[in-house]
């Protein structure tokens, strides 16, 4: 149970205290707040703590914005104010001074929390209403200006994210809201709609996996109510405001499970009748998971630069402010509503190999569009990037420790830029893997090159207006060096075998990612060394792929997906139902 003090003689006729009341709030009054300090004394340490002006009006999704948002230490609305336990002490230190000055109680408290150095939150509330009125008249003109906005209409809308894509938006959206209201109002929560949502996906990929008619059209239409449900989740969290930190890890995770466990059904599938797809299979899981580091390595980059004077970014922003140009630019880049409808449509009323052309042929100009338009910006603006940005680069590379001690060796800066040598060595390890017949030792020579390189690549901090790129290119290497070795090795079990050692690796880069997103860093080093990091995984596949025979080789891919898989969803699911784990609900869900 929450608690609330209420400040000040009551207002007849008010309907603060049954406002608070169905929030979840113990109403605790006190005529003065000189009173206020003895009742916060009275209240369990580890309870949440708000204190409300009586003469409040307003609506209740404003009281709720600022007194039940899990995500804030402290948060306040003019003359409501709540705080959690990790803001206690700074509540009890400012209501022991009673800070003097003009305005609400709540407010000159919360003011006094955040000069202590507590940040405040303050939400937007755009339409709705939150006053403390003076007087009679004030007090009418607040009353009508609440009556005059539907507290529900806003809540609703809010419960949408402010940037979506045109499928979703137009498509989606309009009736997954009350989807989202009306599961609130059965008390349900959003894991238990993003459990459902995994399930219903999974149970599409099985349909798919059939390779018969029905399961693919019923594969079809399942995907499309995962996503719906995917839809959902997010909109009741913030319906509802409940947020939470395996809220957040479920969220951060199962849209890639659902999309390549999608991937590996329509393969299987394809595989009964006939037709082996596990190469495109695992080509657009790849392309997908590259595609979204350039998102999270660019967006890291410049997360807290300054001076963004590029002329792309500008013209950009001009194109903004002419609205169809928004939407055309959203919906090239194949974003995830309208991939999926794009797989839904495609996997019901063709083939599973007509489904992965789409994907690989939309994907692959939605990435070359974007990255284009990144590098563009990245070369053209003039701005200086921190030291965060540079160490969470540095975490996304995912360097082992071959990388590490070419690190140490080549730690003195030098005038030459480090990532065309990291381009070659990527393309030396994939070239020679394609060139080279399958089990050639030539191919060792040049993981280890590129070990080297791409050591020597992050040897000094990745400051360079173009080093956000050296994750993704990591990334591309080591998937696409495994493709390459399960294609030429040419034996049953070879291709799944690869899709599950590259899912296991692509896992452990997303909850990377969201690690760093949600301010915790990046995993645990030791789980890096581990794994292998990104190049000790390729010498380690270029190894097995020379010693051991054709047959031998899919069982030795199998042992270390399960191996990478095992270690790195172990230490994840310690981390994120741990308390230290951020509450991470991303708005700007990947593409």
């Amino acid at each position: 149970m929450s608690t609330v003090i209420l400040t000040g003689l009551p207002v007849p006729g008010s309907p603060l205290e049954d406002e608070l009341r169905s929030l979840g709030f113990d109403v605790r009054a006190v005529p003065a707040p000189e009173d206020a300090p003895a009742a916060l004394a009275g209240v369990p340490a580890g309870q949440r703590v708000a204190v409300v002006d009586s003469g409040f009006v307003g609506h209740p999704h404003a009281l709720r914005l600022a007194l039940t948002d899990p995500r804030f230490d402290a948060c306040a609305v003019t003359g409501a104010f709540a705080v959690q336990p990790g803001a206690r002490a700074a509540l009890e230190r400012a209501a022991a001074l009673t800070p003097d000055g003009e305005g609400p109680y709540a407010d000159r408290l919360a003011a006094a929390v955040e000069a202590s150095g507590t940040a405040v939150q303050r939400p937007e509330l755009g339409t709705l209403v939150a006053a403390v009125p003076s007087g009679a008249a004030e007090r009418a003109e607040a009353l009508a200006a609440v009556a005059a906005v539907d507290d529900e209409a806003v809540r609703l809308r809010s419960a949408v994210k402010a940037r979506d894509g045109f499928f979703t938006t137009f498509f989606i959206s309009p009736y997954s809201r009350y989807i989202a209201r009306w599961c609130a109002r059965r008390g349900l929560t959003p894991n238990q709609v993003t459990t459902a949502s995994l399930l219903t996906a999974l149970l599409a990929a099985g349909c798919a996996a059939t390779g018969e008619r029905w399961g693919y059209v019923t594969a079809g239409v399942l995907l499309l109510v995962s996503f719906v449900l995917d839809c959902t989740d997010g909109q009741l969290a913030r319906y509802s405001l409940q947020y939470s930190t395996m809220g957040a890890w479920l969220d951060a995770t199962f849209d890639r499970v659902k999309e390549y466990s999608f991937y590996a059904g329509l393969a299987l599938g394809a595989a009964r009748d006939g037709d082996d797809v596990w190469a495109l299979a695992l080509g657009s899981m790849i392309l997908m998971t590259c595609r979204h580091v350039v998102d999270f390595s660019f967006n890291e980059a410049n997360h807290d630069a300054t001076a963004n004077t590029s002329p792309t970014a500008a013209l950009s922003d001009r194109l903004d402010s002419v609205g169809w140009t928004v939407w055309v630019r959203r919906m090239i880049i194949l974003p995830i509503g309208e991939r999926w409808a794009m797989i839904a449509v495609l996997t019901a009323t063709t083939t599973p190999r007509i489904v992965f052309y789409a994907l690989l042929i939309g994907c692959a100009f939605g990435a070359l569009y974007t990255t284009a338009g990144r590098v563009l910006r990245s070369v053209t603006r003039r701005a200086k990037r921190t030291d965060r940005a540079a160490q969470a680069l540095a975490d996304l590379a995912d360097s082992g420790p071959l990388a590490e001690l070419v690190a140490k060796a080549a730690s003195r800066p030098r005038p030459l830029p480090r990532l065309p040598f990291a381009v070659l060595g990527a393309l030396l390890v994939v070239g020679v893997a394609w060139y080279e017949p399958f089990g050639s030792t030539t191919v060792i020579y040049a993981a280890l090159i590129y070990a080297l390189l791409s050591g020597d690549a992050v040897g000094i901090p990745p400051r360079g207006p173009l080093d956000w790129l050296l994750p993704p290119l990591f990334r591309a290497a080591e998937y696409t060096t495994v493709l390459v070795l399960a294609v030429k090795a040419d034996v049953p079990g070879a291709l799944p075998a690869a899709f599950g050692l590259v899912a296991a690796v692509a896992y452990h880069h997303y909850d990377t990612v969201y690690r760093i997103r949600g301010g915790s860093g990046a995993p645990p080093r030791w789980l890096v060394r581990a794994t292998g990091g990104h190049e000790g995984r390729v010498l380690l596949a270029v190894v097995l792929a020379a010693v051991l025979a054709r047959e031998a080789f899919p069982v030795a891919l199998t042992a270390v997906a399960v191996f990478v898989a095992l270690v790195v969803l172990v230490e994840s699911i310690r981390f994120w139902v741990s308390a230290g784990a951020p509450a991470v609900h991303d708005e700007g869900e990947p593409a």
